[in-house]
């Protein structure tokens, strides 16, 4: 079984073929980091309309190299329906939609965090074993999730307010550093002292298992104001900042490990890349006792290949959407608990 992935839901344009014998035979991804970086962040509007350049050129590479269309080998056709940019959702919905149509296969709408979480099984020798919790931190989200089985999931936590990614790169931004600035901060904060500056541990005491980063974000711009920033002051803080974001990330996962009673953590997203954040959080569950997961460097961030081997689970277990949600097309603030929901 054979399917075509299109992922679309923010500033990456994504196309994979995903089969489930022979593996990921295909997968590219463009981006659009250039052309948002003048701006300090993704415009919505330029984001589409790139979407809408570069996606018919992928999908066309991806079927002439694999001779889809003559043999018609293509089972289903499966896009990102949300959450995300309505504008970068609704170009990759159509694209999907009209394709499937003009080849007569189904067309699956797949949860964009569905994919990510299902991204750590991509070309994996060890894949973690149902169920396990998921930790999401990436540019648009922030969440702790339960995963049962294929489309069984349960929201436990999320960011009340920015997600890591988005304060990673407001705090690099205000630091003089380039967008994305999530790497930079960590390149740098491996030169900062310990020590000289300390930032809160947001709702770590709290008993739910909710996140947040304004107040953090809030606390470390209020430094940088205050003070002329040579490189090492730079440093300095960029060491502390990561610091606070990892030690409240591993306080929620060991609090929501606990509380489930699961053994299996899975890091995805753009932000879970990220490899001094990965070594400290591998290496605190591990001297713990619990088994932590992470897909490859290149499926951390928005791919198609996470897309076509969700769908490509759906078609397998013939789990699909309602009809109320398929009616939708797309949905651009669709929770993975309503998604849940939905099958």
């Amino acid at each position: 079984m054979m399917v075509l992935g299109i992922e679309t839901s923010c500033d990456d344009t994504g196309v994979a073929i995903y089969d489930d014998e022979l593996g990921l035979l295909f997968n590219k991804v463009e981006s659009q980091h250039e052309l948002h970086s003048r701006y300090g962040g993704v415009l919505p509007e330029l984001a589409s309309r790139a979407h809408s350049i570069k996606l018919p050129k992928l999908i066309k590479l991806a079927i002439s190299q694999k001779n889809l269309l003559t043999n018609n080998k293509v089972d289903a056709i499966a896009y990102t329906a949300g959450p995300g940019l309505v504008g970068s959702l609704l170009v990759g919905s159509i694209f999907g939609k009209s394709l499937a149509f003009s080849l007569k296969i189904p067309v699956i709408p797949v949860h964009h965090i569905e994919g990510h979480i299902f991204s750590v099984m991509l070309c994996q020798k060890e894949i973690p074993d149902f169920p396990f919790l998921v930790l999401l931190i990436s540019g648009g989200n922030t969440q702790i999730i339960s995963v049962q089985s294929v489309g069984k999931y349960r929201l436990l936590g999320r960011s009340r307010d920015d997600s890591v990614g988005e304060v990673f790169d407001k705090v690099a931004r205000h630091l003089g550093l380039k967008y994305p600035g999530g790497y930079l901060i960590s390149s740098i904060a491996n030169k900062g002292n310990p020590g000289k500056f300390r930032f809160p541990r947001p709702m770590i005491h709290s008993d739910d298992l909710d996140l947040s980063f304004s107040g953090l974000k809030t606390s470390v711009l209020n430094v940088i104001q205050e003070r002329k920033l040579d490189f090492q002051t730079i440093c300095d803080i960029a060491y502390e900042f990561e610091k606070s974001v990892v030690d409240t990330l591993i306080e929620k996962c060991r609090a929501a490990l606990n509380r489930e009673k699961v053994d299996n953590l899975v890091v995805v997203g753009g932000v879970g890349s990220n490899f001094s954040i990965r070594s400290k959080i591998k290496s605190f569950f591990g001297n713990v006792g619990k088994k932590v997961f992470f897909p490859k460097y290149e499926f951390c961030t928005d791919n198609g290949a996470m897309i076509a081997y969700a769908g490509t689970l759906r078609l397998k277990y013939q789990i699909s959407s309602s009809p109320t949600f398929l009616k939708k097309v797309i949905d651009p603030k669709l929770s993975i608990s309503k998604y849940s929901e939905e099958i």
